[in-house]
C-alpha cells in the first residue's frame, strides 16, 4: 500500500465539545498529567484519585503497556495499526513509537471525543501514513466502514488493534462481546488484539467501586469486569505469553512491581494473534 498523507475526518465544530461534562478521554489525560481538559474534567478526575489513588498508578502503567505491545507488534511483522479510543494526544503517541522501528508504519486513530480531533492534524496525523476518525467505539460498522480507516488501512494485510483502556466504558447492555468480535472478525489472519481492562480482581470493591461511581456522571459510565470476563473479547486469538495479566507484568521493560505496589495496578493487559 502506497504512502499516504496525514488524513482526519472534518465536519465538526468546536462547538460539539461539552465542556459541561465529564469525559473519560479528558479525565485520563488528567491522570496522565496532561493538560488538555477542563475544569470539570480535572474535579472529577481528581474526586476518583482522591478516592482510589490506584486509577492513576494504572493509567501510567496502562500508557506503558501501549507503548510496550505496539514495539511488539511492529517488531513481529505489523506495519498497520488500528488504535480505538486514542484519547488526548500524549507523547510518544502510538505511531511514534511504531515508527522508531519502522518509519513507514501507518496508524488509523478512533475517538469519540472532538478535543481528540481538534489535536490530530497538530499531534497525531501530521506526519503522513496516519488517519483519524471521530467515531464511537459502539457503531463498529461504522468504524471500519469510514472512508479514512479504508484509506489508511488495508484489511488484505495483518493489522493490529489497540483496545487500550476503552471497554471498560461499554456496558454490558451495548453487548461489548458482539463489538470486539465485529472488529475482530474483520481482520486477515497474522493480525493481532491488544487490550487492557480495569478490573477489582485485584483490590476489594471499596473505595475503588466508590470511585467508578464518579463516571455515572460523565459522558460514559465505568464497568469493572473479572478476568473470566475478559478473557472473552480473545476468543480467536491466541495469548502471547505471559497471557492476560495484571499491566505491568506484561512483558516488562524492567523488573515488575510486587507486592503492594504491583497491587495497585488495577487492569489486565494481554495481546493476542489471530491464527
Amino acid at each position: 500500500m502506497e504512502a499516504r498523507r496525514g488524513i482526519k475526518e472534518t465536519g465538526f465544530a468546536v462547538d460539539q465539545i461539552d465542556t459541561t461534562t465529564p469525559h473519560p478521554a479528558r479525565m485520563y489525560d488528567y491522570y496522565l498529567g496532561g493538560k488538555d481538559n477542563y475544569e470539570v474534567d480535572r474535579e472529577a478526575a481528581q474526586q476518583v484519585l482522591d478516592l482510589a489513588p490506584e486509577v492513576g498508578v494504572s493509567a501510567r502503567g496502562n500508557r506503558a503497556l501501549l507503548h510496550r505491545a505496539t514495539r511488539a507488534v511492529v517488531r513481529a511483522g505489523i506495519r498497520q495499526i488500528i488504535d480505538i479510543g486514542t484519547g488526548i494526544p500524549t507523547s510518544p503517541n502510538t505511531h511514534e513509537v511504531a515508527r522508531e522501528i519502522d518509519p513507514d508504519v501507518r496508524v488509523a486513530y478512533v475517538d469519540n471525543d472532538p478535543i481528540v480531533a481538534r489535536y490530530a492534524d497538530a499531534k497525531l496525523t501530521n506526519t503522513g501514513n496516519a488517519g483519524f476518525v471521530l467515531a464511537d467505539l459502539r457503531d463498529p460498522e461504522g468504524i471500519l466502514a469510514h472512508p479514512v480507516l479504508r484509506e489508511v488501512i488495508d484489511f488484505d494485510e495483518p493489522v493490529a488493534l489497540m483496545l487500550m483502556a476503552v471497554m471498560h466504558f461499554v456496558e454490558d447492555s451495548e453487548d461489548p462481546g458482539r463489538i470486539v468480535s465485529t472488529l475482530t472478525d474483520a481482520l486477515p489472519g497474522g493480525s493481532y488484539l491488544a487490550l487492557t481492562h480495569i478490573t477489582a480482581d485485584f483490590r476489594s470493591q471499596g473505595a475503588l467501586g466508590e470511585s467508578m461511581k464518579v463516571y455515572d456522571n460523565a459522558t460514559a459510565k465505568l464497568v469493572l469486569r473479572p478476568y473470566d470476563a475478559i478473557m472473552p473479547f480473545f476468543d480467536g486469538f491466541e495469548l502471547l505469553e505471559p497471557g492476560l495479566v495484571q499491566m505491568p507484568l506484561w512483558r516488562p521493560d524492567e523488573a515488575p512491581p510486587e507486592g503492594r505496589e504491583l497491587a495497585q495496578y488495577v487492569g489486565y493487559g494481554g495481546v493476542g494473534i489471530k491464527r
